[in-house]
């Protein structure tokens, strides 16, 4: 009875044996990489879409023997919330960590803790850079990223951005010079002065003017730290101040020019006929405002693009290849279909 129970045995462990070896794998074989992903908030409707599609890909890229676990974190906007968040994915061993950083002046201080762990670091959406105590950019900011072979950065040149937003003012048939003064008349609605894509969307909006051989004017500059209610409040203050002067409303993000789409309705104005107004993100709704002549237009910061972009380059960290230090994804001008 016992011989017959032992070649039973034996029998059941070549089955499954075989049944393993048909499979493909055990779970001896799934390796597992954790990836440990900081968002600088949540609420912000763009890395809402970021985040997500970053989650989503990650799962995508998954085979019977490498598996993702993916822990996504809000800095809910507060530097130190955040860096107590690296602090954590640094004592939890994470594989690799994608950073969306709540400060860009605070990158240096980041970085380093990272690299000092040994840890791959793709740094996403928003360019890190440091300042001195007059605000101008030090150089040697960049060093945390150019000089470690583990550290890069994906993103869009905002530059790109901003031109694109003063182009689409300056391809108008009026040139966004509605009462045929001879100037544009415009205010500006800025994401987080300290973000350079916020600095650089102000600028090159302008820059994009100016560079057409059109006349400005600066009706007004307020910050909406990318908050819908921020802009349509700053929005709403400047169209009761100056009135029909105001030509042009350019907006560092779509949220914000949500926000300024409604105080421009409440103040009785339509835009495409006595007000522009311009967003940048391309979110779905936005898109459908350009389309139906409520928006003049937006630009695409696709965030599908980024997103799998910065996805990618994990990976090939954490397969131990090399890579660039920094990859850029380009924006496109979204006008009215036809």
């Amino acid at each position: 009875m016992k011989k017959v129970f032992a070649i039973i045995l034996a029998l059941c462990m070549m089955l499954t044996l075989v049944a393993c070896a048909e499979s493909g794998s055990t779970d001896s074989d799934v390796k597992t990489y954790k990836v440990g992903v900081a968002i600088y908030q949540f609420d912000d409707n763009f890395m809402t879409l970021y985040r997500n599609e970053i989650q989503a890909y990650f799962k995508t890229l998954e085979t019977d023997k490498v598996k993702y676990d993916v822990t996504i974190v809000d800095g809910k906007n507060d530097m130190a919330e955040q860096s107590n968040q690296v602090d954590n994915f640094i004592t939890q061993k994470m594989d690799v960590i994608i950073l969306n950083l709540v400060q860009t002046s605070s990158a240096d201080a980041l970085i380093s803790k990272v690299v000092a762990a040994n840890i791959p670091l793709v740094l996403i959406n928003r360019e890190p850079l440091a300042y001195d105590k007059d605000g101008n950019t030090i150089d040697e900011a960049y060093e945390g990223i150019l000089n470690n072979a583990k550290v890069c950065y994906v993103g869009a040149d905002a530059r790109q951005s901003g031109t694109f937003q003063g182009e689409i003012v300056r391809d108008l048939p009026t040139k966004g010079d509605i009462n045929g003064d001879g100037v544009i008349s415009y205010i500006m609605i800025e994401g987080d002065p300290e973000n350079i894509d916020a600095q650089y969307r102000t600028q090159f909006s302008v820059k994009a003017l100016v560079d057409a051989g059109l006349q400005v004017e600066c009706l007004d500059d307020q910050v909406g730290n990318w908050a819908q209610a921020k802009g349509q409040e700053l929005c709403a203050n400047a169209l009761a101040k100056f009135g029909d002067k105001v030509e042009v409303v350019f907006c560092n993000n779509d949220a914000m020019a949500l926000g300024a789409a409604a105080a421009i309705q409440a103040a009785g104005r339509t835009v495409g006929t006595d007000i522009y107004l311009l967003g940048v993100d391309a979110l779905e709704e936005c898109v459908e405002m350009v389309n139906n002549g409520t928006m003049t237009g937006t630009v695409l910061n696709d965030h599908v693009g980024q997103s799998h972009k910065a996805v990618d380059v994990a990976v090939m960290l954490l397969e131990g290849k090399d890579i660039q230090n920094y990859y850029w994804v380009d924006y496109v001008k979204v006008v009215k279909e036809g």
